[in-house]
C-alpha cells in the first residue's frame, strides 16, 4: 500500500514551506506513486530529508551563490588562492560572475551565461544546462504537456512541475534503491555529487522516519 504525504506532514517538518511547494504537496501524491517513492515509508523519509536540506526546509528556491572572498576560498579551494589561480576578492558577493565561472564549462553549460541562468533551482537544487534538458525529458514521460526548462528554467519552481522535476530526478538517480538499501551516504552523494551537510540530512531523516514510520 502507497505511504501517504499529506500537506499537514509537510507543514509538521517544514513549518516556513513557500506557497509554490506546499501546492505542489497537496496535489503531489500520484507523483510520488508514479516514481515510486510512496511505495515504501522508508523510500519516502529519504526523500523527503534530502529535500529538506537541499531546499533549507522548502523555503529555498535559488542556489545562493553570495558568498564572501573567505567564504570562496573555503568551498572552491583549488579555483581560489591561495592553491588556485583565482582571486577571491574579485568573485565576492558576485553571483552572476561566480555561477559563470564556477559551473561555465560542464553540466552542459556551454554559454558565457550558462553557469547563472542554469544554476540550482527547485526542491533539489537542479543545476547545470544538460540536468534541464534531462528534466524536460523525465518529466514530459509523465506529463505530456510539461514544459521545456531549458528554454524556461524558472518553471522548475512552478507549482505544477517542481515536485515533478525531483521526483524524476531521484528516480533517474537510482535513489529509490539506495533508500531500500537505507544508505545515506551514496544517496547523499548522488544527489549533491559529494557530502556535503550529511550531518544535517542525517538530522532530517531522522525527524522524517517519525513521520513516515
Amino acid at each position: 500500500m502507497a505511504v501517504l504525504v499529506t500537506l499537514e506532514q509537510i507543514n509538521k517538518l517544514a513549518p516556513g514551506v513557500r506557497p509554490a511547494y506546499a501546492d505542489a504537496f497537496a496535489g503531489g501524491q500520484q507523483l510520488l506513486d508514479d516514481f515510486g517513492i510512496a511505495a515504501s515509508p522508508l523510500r519516502m523519509a529519504h526523500f523527503i530529508a534530502q529535500l529538506m536540506h537541499e531546499s533549507g526546509a522548502l523555503t529555498k528556491e535559488y542556489e545562493n551563490l553570495n558568498y564572501s572572498a573567505r567564504r570562496l576560498v573555503q568551498v572552491w579551494p583549488w579555483r581560489f588562492k591561495p592553491h588556485g589561480p583565482l582571486d577571491p576578492e574579485a568573485y565576492a558577493h558576485n553571483a552572476r560572475k561566480l555561477a559563470n565561472e564556477v559551473y561555465g564549462g560542464r553540466m552542459g553549460n556551454t554559454g558565457p551565461q550558462d553557469g547563472y541562468i542554469y544554476r540550482g533551482r527547485g526542491l533539489l537544487q537542479l543545476t547545470g544546462k544538460g540536468n534541464y534538458v534531462a528534466a524536460t525529458a523525465r518529466v514530459r514521460r509523465c506529463m505530456p504537456s510539461g514544459p521545456d526548462f531549458a528554454k524556461d528554467p524558472d518553471a522548475v519552481l512552478a507549482p505544477a512541475w517542481c515536485l515533478a522535476v525531483a521526483a524524476g530526478e531521484w528516480s533517474s538517480r537510482g535513489c529509490n534503491q539506495l533508500a531500500d538499501a537505507d544508505d545515506l551516504e551514496q544517496i547523499t552523494r548522488r544527489i549533491n555529487g559529494g557530502t556535503t551537510g550529511f550531518v544535517e540530512r542525517q538530522e532530517w531523516l531522522r525527524q522524517a522516519r517519525l513521520l513516515w514510520n
